[in-house]
């Protein structure tokens, strides 16, 4: 017990903490932009390789970090829009288009950094993003601007969707495109536009990992955590402030690990605390998806017309 109030005593804690959450929150916050216009992107695991090894290799070559942040967005941005041409131009499966964008999209990155350095056993490295020294708030001071930007998107999507009329069309293709279509809404134009833009947002969060998070690009680094924002958003019921929560509550978990296996006594294996953020994020979720109110056109097809 000692050990866990020393832990949660340590502000290092809550900055590791808020720096691991924040690929979390940009990957959810791009899910639940996809979800809420009726479309599921498995792709998102992919997405972030992508955006991660895009954005690390435009900085390598010379160029400024946030152009590798554009850099990433696009190459979501790319694979958003093959996604929406399968899904909505053709409505064909979203869980097989998803995941045949992850193995595509992973493929390509690992092939083209196989290319692009084939005689390279470590991976070269970049300099980063650096820490926001000059802003007086503790915690957030000792991140990057990425994590800044991040956070601030939360309220930005929230009043996008619930207080502007493109909202409004986002979320009534996702719920009723029926009768979006007969309120003169182009159904399948939002949906294209919600999976682009948000497939934009999971490249970012990719490039976190490469330009702020870590100085270069590595097979597996995402590890899973495409799969863990798929979740967050069912336990955010689709809500950009409980995605935030949900990331952070992810992060909390992850982050208390990694210190309780350096601190441990060795009762436990440290395969335990491996394990402890997946079952108590599992737990959260089942506790809260069961009141969740998905949308209700969420991987049903649409085409014009049709009733």
């Amino acid at each position: 017990m000692s050990d866990l109030m020393d832990i949660l005593a340590n502000g290092a804690f809550w900055v590791a903490v808020l720096r691991t959450a924040t690929p979390l929150l940009l990957g959810t916050l791009g899910v639940l932009l996809c979800e809420r216009a009726g479309v599921l992107n498995l792709g998102i695991e992919g997405i972030m390789v992508a955006g991660a090894f895009t954005g690390w290799l435009t900085v390598y070559a010379g160029h400024g970090l946030w152009t590798g942040v554009l850099v990433a967005a696009l190459a979501g941005m790319v694979f958003g829009a093959l996604h929406a041409w399968l899904t909505v131009g053709l409505a064909l499966s979203q869980h097989v288009s998803g995941l045949g964008i992850t193995m595509l999209a992973t493929a390509l990155s690992y092939y083209g950094y196989r290319v692009s350095f084939p005689k390279v056993n470590t991976p070269p490295t970049i300099t980063p993003f650096e820490a926001m020294d000059w802003l007086p708030i503790p915690i957030l001071g000792e991140q990057t601007a990425l994590t800044l930007l991040a956070l601030l998107l939360v309220p930005l999507l929230a009043w996008v969707l619930m207080r502007t009329p493109l909202g409004l069309a986002v979320r009534m293709v996702g719920e009723n495109p029926q009768a979006a279509e007969g309120q003169g809404i182009p159904v399948m134009a939002v949906r294209s536009g919600g999976i682009i833009a948000g497939s934009a947002l999971m490249g970012v969060a990719g490039a976190f990992l490469t330009l702020s998070a870590f100085n270069a690009f590595f097979f597996n680094m995402i590890n899973g955590r495409g799969w863990i924002c798929v979740a967050l958003v069912v336990f955010a019921s689709w809500r950009p402030g409980k995605a935030l929560l949900g990331a952070l509550l992810f992060a909390f978990f992850d982050a208390l690990q990694l210190r309780l296996q350096q601190s441990g006594d060795g009762l436990l294996p440290y395969q335990f605390y491996l394990m402890l953020p997946y079952l108590l994020s599992i737990l959260a979720l089942v506790l809260v998806a069961r009141k969740a109110a998905y949308p209700q056109a969420l991987m049903k097809p649409y085409r014009k017309g049709e009733r």
